[in-house]
């Protein structure tokens, strides 16, 4: 199978490992797209959205602070300031919500 070995690390974390079929970075320079046998890169990115598209037809979103990426031999290292899953992210911001809501009718 035409598969890459993806990880990201943050300063604080390992963030992900695994294998993936393609990945969609938002580089300093626009975003790109790197899948199977990609030429080798090393490159910056921004804040933005990580796309990951996996063979069984499942998309994982991260949010990244940006860094860097290194792609070599279908191996894929993200080196990121900070980076969460979106949904991780939406959960928080909801979780925030209710809790100011909550607080609100006490007054």
């Amino acid at each position: 199978m035409n598969e890459l070995q993806l990880e990201i690390i943050t300063p604080s974390k390992k963030a992900y490992s695994g294998m993936i079929k393609s990945i969609i970075i938002p580089g300093t320079a626009g975003s790109f797209q790197v899948l199977f046998n990609h030429a080798p890169i090393l490159s910056t990115f921004e804040i933005g959205i990580i796309k990951i598209e996996f063979s069984e037809d499942k998309t994982l979103y991260f949010s990244t602070g940006g860094g860097t990426v290194e792609v070599t031999d279908n191996n894929i290292l993200i080196l990121a300031d900070s980076i969460e899953k979106v949904e991780d992210v939406d959960r928080t911001k909801n979780a925030i919500e209710r809790t100011k809501k909550k607080v609100e009718k006490k007054k």
